[in-house]
């Protein structure tokens, strides 16, 4: 039943690129995107949720994170040895990877110090994100108490 399934969802995949006349190259290209956004979906939510984790849970889920971001995630990416995760241009996976790496950092700043190719990835040189990572840029600062005390007064 569950390859049933999964042979149905493939085929769903297959007939909604072809009216728009999407190779099996592209395919493989949308598929590891798709790939690579959930890897780093998997890892962001970790990040995000640690800050309305309990007091005495936080330290371990701290460390949870930085497990798999440096044994699980990063190793991956460490020797891709492409300017960009998929093909040759810019992905919605090169943009979440840069939103995580820099979702980590916040949490361990040398975090990178074993995976020097993903700290000087090309995507930081695009001119609009560069100018987004500069200091006093749009960019939001990490959440901070109050922040959070406002969130869980607004969602509980």
């Amino acid at each position: 039943k569950q390859k049933h399934i999964a042979n149905t969802l493939q085929m769903q995949v297959i007939l909604d690129l072809q009216p728009f006349g999407e190779t099996h190259r592209d395919l493989f290209f949308i598929i590891r995107i798709d790939m690579y956004c959930e890897g780093t979906v998997d890892l962001n939510e970790g990040m995000m949720m640690l800050h309305f984790r309990p007091a005495d849970t936080k330290e371990k889920e701290l460390q949870t994170i930085l497990e798999k971001a440096s044994n699980r995630y990063f190793p991956v990416l460490k020797d891709h040895g492409q300017d960009f995760l998929v093909g040759k241009q810019l992905s919605r996976a090169d943009v979440q990877l840069l939103e995580s790496i820099l979702m980590v950092e916040e949490l361990k700043a040398d975090i990178l110090s074993t995976f020097p190719l993903l700290k000087v990835r090309r995507i930081s040189n695009i001119p609009t994100i560069k100018k987004f990572l500069q200091p006093g840029s749009a960019r939001k600062p990490p959440m901070d108490e109050k922040i959070v005390a406002e969130a869980i007064k607004i969602f509980h």
